[in-house]
């Protein structure tokens, strides 16, 4: 029997059987958007958070990895990986960026993605994780398998949009880089959010 009701994106879209080393991502905003769009915990819709204030753009596909969870067991881990003190995660779904050669444009999509690595963040004393992964099967950044091997203006653009995409002029900077890694870390931020995901 069919249903009429459409899966919830974060609790009713399955991570795939490959996790953590191909994830099912949910993809709430791409490079084209003016508006910075996330998913509504309660309803599962994408909503508004707010128009992107400045010429910032997203240098990828961006969004959020079903069935994970940013709690103790990431700000544990962040904790123990760079050596600072983590509070906590940041109580969202993990967070990741896939990149693609396609023009893909709009969000409220699922795809299938590689993670290669990914950039430690900390907002305000909370673990941020942005998983970085590239679409399976993409011609063109289907051959990377660690963040490393990606062209430096890539991992440069990056890393400059999620040091500056909260930041507004004349406050002081809310992110901060802790640590950039590759694959195998990566696998084990997933596992890690989805261990969380089972104890929320």
């Amino acid at each position: 029997m069919k249903s009429n009701f459409k899966a919830h994106p974060w609790h009713g879209i399955p991570i795939g059987d490959l996790a953590p080393k191909q994830v099912t991502v949910f993809i709430e905003i791409v490079p084209t958007d003016t508006v910075k769009y996330e998913i509504d915990k309660t309803t599962g819709f994408l909503k508004i958070d707010r128009p992107q204030q400045y010429s910032n753009v997203l240098p990828a596909l961006y969004g959020f990895i079903p069935q994970t969870f940013c709690g103790d067991q990431i700000a544990k881990l962040a904790t123990e990986k760079s050596g600072k003190m983590v509070s906590m995660g940041d109580g969202d779904p993990l967070d990741i960026c896939v990149l693609t050669e396609r023009e893909i444009t709009h969000g409220d999509l699922i795809l299938q993605a590689i993670p290669i690595g990914g950039f430690r963040m900390i907002d305000k004393g909370e673990a941020d994780d942005k998983i970085i992964a590239v679409l399976k099967g993409d011609a063109m950044y289907g051959q990377y398998t660690e963040l490393e091997q990606l062209p430096e203006a890539v991992v440069k653009r990056l890393r400059h949009y999620f040091l500056t995409y909260k930041t507004l002029p004349d406050e002081p900077v809310a992110m901060e880089l802790a640590n950039v890694y590759g694959q195998a870390e990566a696998w084990e931020v997933i596992q890690t959010s989805i261990n969380d995901y089972k104890l929320m």
